[in-house]
């Protein structure tokens, strides 16, 4: 077996070959939650590759093929593993084909549920991090980017919304099919399909924005999303250009704990319909992921913080701009809490089972706080521009976030050692001022 790509998800990603682009064909029939796909990956070997390991939970492969040939499918350590016809080469590419079948749903783990799960009326995916491969067969680890490009089947009167822009839509006596592109490469947790009897309610003429929910809602979702278009005016100026052709906000009719982030598109819940602080700061923290996150993408699990300090810091910089708590008030009511909280995690190595931990988005907010006094707002903003531009649609590491930030500091300033005791030490270090 290769070695473990990320302890914290154990058996999920491979470092011999990354897939390129996926081709997902779905059909989804939902009275029955039944799911038949076709999927084709555009694989490029890392290393000299005879037997692909994919992920892929609750779902049985019926055929795999590649340039005509069938191959040989088992299913080991969590995985199934394709045996292809010849040795590939590092460097060098093929497509393999997999048809595949089942009765799909969530994968129960130490995150709780997360993957393909029946909503009421329809069907809702969360990714993040190990969801995706509940419905498609995937090299499952952020590490690696694909573009993509979704084609849909499924109940007439149904609508599926999937990350990219749609570029076809078919409808037959008992089914309509939905067909997405997504060009900018994602991680696998980021790629999601959403079914419901949704309606399209569009913000803007240009369809920068659109959100789908069910239809009597639309005057709930343009209030609840009406601070929409300042956020992103807000969060552009601050960190430059929003890296998607587009935004999509999905409602489902159903309430959930949280929403959910996938790469240009949000989930949430008819409960998160409102515009007081809290529903308000949940928009804006997803709205932020699609820089810190989905954009710039983690290596490893394990730098978790580089997308929720940074979605929980972006909220605070909303409140202030929206004339709300200022982000100095923010800061302080997060660190007073902190500090009567316990403090025995350090959240630039959280470990898997925590690394979901409140303290991690909050602690993490903070050290960007610090960060942003020692610089100064206005090379802090500099520096957060330049960093979102240098790594678009990339990935990213704390080792390179403090060297980027070293970049814009004084000789009198050592960003790691500002930062270390935010990230690297349990105690809370005093707030900054």
């Amino acid at each position: 077996m290769p070695q473990q790509l990320d302890d914290y998800t154990k058996h999920h990603g491979s470092e011999q070959y990354t897939v390129e682009h996926y081709d997902l064909e779905l059909k989804c029939k939902l009275a029955s939650n039944l799911l038949e796909g076709k999927a084709v990956l555009h694989i490029r070997a890392l290393v000299d590759l005879d037997v692909v390991r994919l992920n892929l939970h609750g779902l049985r492969v019926l055929k795999a093929t590649c340039q005509g040939k069938k191959l040989a499918v088992a299913k080991r350590h969590h995985r199934i593993e394709v045996k292809l016809p010849a040795m590939l080469p590092a460097g060098e590419q093929l497509e393999l084909a997999l048809r595949y079948a089942g009765n799909p749903g969530v994968d129960d783990g130490m995150w709780g549920e997360v993957g393909w799960e029946e909503l009421t009326d329809g069907v809702l995916i969360s990714g993040q991090p190990t969801g995706a491969a509940t419905w498609f067969p995937c090299n499952d680890h952020p590490s690696h980017k694909s573009s993509y490009r979704f084609s849909i089947t499924t109940d007439a009167g149904y609508r599926a919304v999937a990350n990219g822009e749609q570029v076809g839509y078919s409808r037959a006596a008992s089914a309509d099919t939905w067909v997405y592109e997504q060009r900018e490469p994602i991680a696998s947790y980021l790629a999601t399909v959403q079914i419901g009897r949704y309606s399209e309610i569009p913000f803007d003429s240009q369809r920068h924005l659109l959100a789908y929910a069910v239809p009597g809602m639309d005057l709930a979702v343009r209030g609840a999303f009406a601070k929409q278009g300042e956020m992103a005016e807000v969060f552009e100026r601050h960190f430059g250009p929003y890296p998607y052709a587009s935004y999509k906000i999905v409602v489902v009719d159903d309430e959930l704990e949280i929403p959910l982030e996938a790469a240009g598109l949000s989930i949430f819940g008819r409960n998160h319909l409102s515009l007081d602080w809290e529903a308000q700061r949940l928009i804006a923290h997803e709205f932020s992921h699609q820089w810190w996150g989905n954009s710039l993408t983690l290596k490893r699990w394990s730098d978790i913080w580089l997308h929720e300090g940074f979605a929980c810091f972006s909220e605070w910089l909303y409140s202030e701009s929206a004339g709300l708590l200022s982000l100095a008030d923010r800061a302080r009511a997060a660190w007073e809490k902190l500090n009567e909280s316990a403090q025995d995690l350090a959240i630039g190595a959280p470990g898997a089972e925590q690394m979901f931990d409140d303290r991690v988005y909050k602690r993490g907010a903070l050290a960007l706080f610090a960060l942003r006094g020692a610089l100064g707002p206005e090379t802090f903003y500099a520096m957060l521009k330049d960093w979102v531009a240098t790594y678009a649609h990339g990935h990213v590491d704390t080792a390179a976030f403090l060297a980027h930030a070293q970049g814009f500091a004084p000789d009198t300033l050592d960003v790691a050692a500002l930062l270390d005791p935010w990230l690297y030490e349990q105690a809370l270090p005093a707030f900054p001022h």
